[in-house]
């Protein structure tokens, strides 16, 4: 079976072909080209698919909240223009005949670790991504859990400070106002005056003033994983995001953590993911196989 696997992000659509065996060659990417909206982006990954030949399988990780049964989006931010309510499925199925899955991007993710990654041979654990936002999923008895509408996992809009910063989502205090990677960013900015990427502010590891910004972001990580933990009780928790190869993170939240945690909850552990940009591809290929 020749599998087509797309990754559809704000900034990139990634793809690749993956054979029976899992298996990622010939990975590409282009621009998204968000601005142009979401009918657009679909629009492009039907040409992509068109000039490729002998497709069995189309598999589709995507931004936005996603009704996995139906493939269409139920709601996107605005970073993705108009691509609430689109229906990926019916649209590619009805341009190229071919079956397809589409997944929320962390969903797959989750699913990529769960069967090859950081996750195999767990049946419960929580993944996370710490990017511009944080997103979640929730993986319980080897399967995923999506909730009532498809929609559960959004850990980055559990509220930790009541009243705090605005979000995207239009709430006041979400975790991912204070724990994302875009947030680390911004706190670094606003306490030394200078626009740093990660990989820079880690490069300046050693700068007392930005160690300290570093650990008290560390601590917010920690504020909302906390009460995930208490939630889920899970044994494992996959942090995912360029950021989280910082194996500094990773240490200092474990514990950290710990020193928070009941000791009924002391069991769980937190480490990076594996697969990095291939886990949401190795998950909607390997959900498309399923077809």
């Amino acid at each position: 079976m020749k599998i087509l696997a797309f990754d559809i992000g704000g900034t990139e659509i990634k793809y690749a072909f993956c054979d029976e065996n899992f298996n990622l060659t010939e990975k590409k990417s282009i621009s998204t080209n968000a601005n142009e909206g979401g009918k657009r982006i679909i629009e492009r990954v039907v040409e992509i698919i068109k000039s490729c030949d002998g497709i069995d399988r189309i598999g589709i990780s995507t931004a936005g909240q996603v009704n996995s049964i139906k493939g269409e989006i139920i709601f996107a931010t605005d970073s993705i223009p108009g691509y609430t309510g689109t229906k990926i499925k019916e649209i590619i199925e009805a341009e190229t005949g071919i079956p397809t899955a589409v997944e929320n991007e962390v969903n797959s993710a989750a699913i990529g670790e769960a069967i090859f990654g950081a996750a195999k041979g767990v049946d419960s654990f929580i993944c996370l991504t710490y990017g511009t936002g944080i997103g979640g999923a929730v993986y319980l008895d080897n399967k995923l859990f999506t909730g009532a509408s498809f929609s559960a996992g959004e850990f980055g809009h559990i509220i930790t400070h009541a009243g705090g910063r605005s979000c995207t989502c239009g709430g006041k205090g979400c975790y991912e106002a204070y724990a994302s990677a875009k947030a680390l960013v911004g706190d670094v900015a606003e306490k030394t005056g200078r626009n740093m990427n990660g990989r820079e502010i880690f490069a300046e590891f050693d700068n007392p003033e930005i160690r300290g910004v570093i650990d008290n972001w560390i601590d917010e990580i920690v504020i909302g994983l906390k009460s995930i933990v208490y939630i889920f009780n899970p044994s494992l928790v996959v942090a995912g995001g360029g950021i989280m190869n910082e194996a500094y993170i990773t240490d200092e939240v474990n514990k950290r953590l710990q020193k928070e945690l009941m000791p009924s909850f002391g069991k769980v552990k937190v480490v990076k993911a594996l697969m990095g940009n291939d886990a949401n591809k190795l998950g909607a290929a390997y959900l498309a196989s399923k077809l």
